[in-house]
């Protein structure tokens, strides 16, 4: 999980995604033991507030997360928050990965392809670190495999990754699944106790969001 390996007017955490979530303890989270708030907080645009899944393909604890962390953000109501994935790396050998989610989104293909990388690279234990390897996969799964990889290679994607490096610097991630919420704090998984409880907080932390 490492790189080593209630606002007022909304109801209990949990129900602002729809989801059964555990309770949290009277007064909502508590910082350094739920979540972590950012020493620096990170300008957001105005409007919604905004959700950030800080992942990586390579990472078998986002893997696990994805269909419940999907589940959750669908129930988001759209007109209030603003949900993104935003893959990362912490190794060279895990960049093929990053740039082929932002090849996906910029082809507007995740919807389509997103669990199959997944389920490629942890249940089949394909590698997907060439470019051969990644155009195979794809023609296997009904896309173009050749249009893909050109994507990985554009100039827009290399944006789209350098972005990412700096966003998660900003928010001090040192580990996958993360999620930072409208660019003052972070919980995870591994900061929460569980994926349930890391929403739970998630939730309580975007109705502080909206108290302002």
């Amino acid at each position: 999980m490492n790189r080593r390996d209630i606002v007022i007017g909304l109801p209990a955490a949990g129900l602002l995604s729809g989801l059964s979530l555990p309770s949290l303890a009277q007064g909502g989270p508590v910082e350094g033991q739920d979540y972590k708030k950012l020493d620096k907080p990170l300008a957001v645009a105005a409007g919604k507030i905004e959700v950030v899944e800080f992942f990586g393909y390579w990472c078998p604890h986002c893997n696990a997360f994805e269909p419940t962390l999907d589940a959750w953000q669908r129930r988001l109501p759209a007109d209030q928050v603003a949900f993104r994935r935003v893959a990362i790396s912490f190794r060279p050998n895990q960049e093929t990965l990053q740039r082929l989610y932002y090849a996906l989104e910029a082809l507007g293909q995740v919807e389509a392809l997103h669990r199959k990388v997944f389920h490629a690279y942890h249940v089949e234990h394909k590698p997907l670190n060439t470019d051969a390897e990644v155009a195979a996969w794809a023609q296997a799964n009904g896309a173009d495999g050749a249009k893909i990889v050109d994507a990985m290679k554009s100039f827009g994607v290399a944006t789209k990754v350098r972005l990412a490096r700096q966003l998660a610097e900003g928010y001090a991630i040192d580990g996958v699944p993360t999620l930072g919420v409208q660019g003052r704090w972070r919980t995870a998984p591994s900061i929460a106790g569980t994926e349930a409880r890391a929403l739970a907080v998630t939730d309580a932390l975007i109705a502080m969001a909206r108290r302002g």
